[in-house]
């Protein structure tokens, strides 16, 4: 098979691999109809030197399960988080999914959307209902909970506010630049919600969070930025024992008081200590899916499949890509004949 190899710079090259087996009783092997990208398949090269397929965000159709899996079967529509860091992953004609970062394809659904789903979507409600405490849809919250959302327009902050909506939280707060349009549309400003242009600068946007909140207390934050001054502008009006989830693991994040609780999002612990929360969230957007209260980020399709994956990762280098996630259809890469559909 067909498979890219991201290196620093970012770089890719094609290389042939074999297909892939099931790892373990518990995973699958699935023909990647379609890949997701993400800012992390770029920066693990560049910052920390990985050489690898490093796609994890997988849509595509099942080829061969472990002896364990009971809820997939060959030839079905699926999406799936793979487990960053290993073999398997989704720039590839075949990928490797574990059942329970694993969920059912709706039809109604394309596989593009659906790539853009796995690792954001899952980032984002493990920072909003486990990192931050914040309550889960299902839980018919009916109490004002101000939240700030900084980086709206991304995938991981868009992803943090529909869910927010879903859950009934209100007002959100969110801080986004060129992508304010579709933050607008996503948000409920009947409740409250409002959107902060960070172009203005730091101390517009501390005022802008204070006079959105309009005297209210912050006691939330979802950082899905957490670089450029983004959780220094977010303390400054969080509460001295307010919660704030971050999203880049490993980093030292000065300036952030002793006294707030501070918690990073790592998503690799839906692959470890919070598999039972990604195995029930992620069931929960599939329905969410199929009932049309859930949607996928919008998407562009890069050119050429798998040659398109340097160009993409270039994009999110460079910070081109603006309320956009890039993914690319492994048939249109030259030399693969692609999955049936």
């Amino acid at each position: 098979m067909k498979e890219a190899v991201v290196t620093k710079g970012p770089k890719v090259e094609i290389v042939d691999s074999p297909i892939p087996e099931p790892p373990s009783p518990d995973h699958l092997v699935i023909q990647v109809v379609v890949s997701g990208s993400n800012p992390k398949d770029w920066k693990l090269p560049n910052w920390l030197g990985h050489t690898q397929n490093t796609g994890d965000d997988i849509a595509g159709i099942v080829h061969s399960v472990g002896s364990n899996v009971y809820e997939f079967k060959p030839g079905d529509r699926v999406a799936s988080f793979h487990e960053m860091v290993t073999s398997g992953g989704s720039y590839a004609e075949y990928a490797v999914g574990c059942q329970h970062t694993t969920f059912h394809i709706p039809k109604k659904t394309t596989f593009e959307e659906a790539a853009t789903i796995p690792l954001a979507a899952m980032t984002a409600a493990l920072g909003l209902h486990l990192r931050l405490g914040l309550p889960e849809p299902w839980l018919k919250n009916e109490k004002e909970i101000p939240l700030v959302v900084y980086g709206g327009a991304s995938a991981v902050g868009a992803y943090a506010i529909k869910m927010a909506v879903k859950s009934n939280i209100h007002p959100i707060i969110a801080v986004a630049g060129r992508g304010i349009p579709f933050v607008e549309s996503i948000i409920d400003q009947s409740k409250g919600d409002v959107v902060i242009d960070y172009r203005k600068g730091d101390a517009a946007v501390v005022q802008g969070i204070k006079d959105a909140l309009k005297g209210k207390k912050l006691d939330y934050a979802f950082d899905a930025v957490s670089e450029h001054n983004s959780y220094t502008n977010i303390v400054q009006v969080l509460e001295s024992n307010g919660a704030i989830t971050l999203v880049l693991p490993g980093k030292k994040y000065e300036g952030i008081p002793e006294t707030v609780k501070m918690a990073i999002t790592n998503v690799g612990e839906s692959h470890k200590g919070d598999k039972d929360f990604a195995f029930a969230y992620f069931r929960f957007l599939a329905r969410g899916l199929d009932e049309g209260w859930f949607v996928g980020h919008p998407h562009e399709v890069m050119p050429g499949g798998l040659t398109g994956v340097e160009k993409g990762l270039t994009n999110l280098c460079n910070g081109t890509a603006s309320a956009v996630k890039y993914v690319f259809r492994i048939a249109d890469t030259p030399g693969v004949k692609g999955a049936q559909l």
